[in-house]
């Protein structure tokens, strides 16, 4: 097949009109190598979603928080909270610590 064959084939005709070749280029151009390209529209997409669960996850946070500070306006739990987390004690008592070792040979 010689070149003057490829010239009569329609898609050739077709593929090397001036204005197709302008729009392939253009769009090859806009899809990957321009600064707001596809490829970095996918990225940021990806970053918005991950946001997205980050928010929900400190959303259901300070949920969480909100309930503890309510139960905490009692002052029986305030000690009762200090006392599992802080380790705080009244002073006239004495707070023994058991860890269990989990490690087996």
């Amino acid at each position: 097949m010689n070149l003057k064959e490829l010239r009569n084939k329609r898609w050739f005709k077709v593929i090397s009109n001036k204005y197709v070749l302008l729009i392939l280029i253009f769009g090859g151009w806009m899809f990957f190598l321009d600064s707001n390209s596809w490829l970095i529209h996918n990225e940021l997409n990806q970053e918005i979603d991950e946001l997205e669960e980050n928010r929900q996850y400190y959303k259901n946070e300070i949920s969480k928080d909100k309930a503890t500070i309510e139960q905490l306006q009692d002052s029986v739990e305030m000690e009762k909270f200090a006392r599992q987390q802080y380790y705080m004690k009244r002073p006239d008592e004495e707070i023994f610590i058991i860890e269990y070792d989990t490690i087996t040979e």
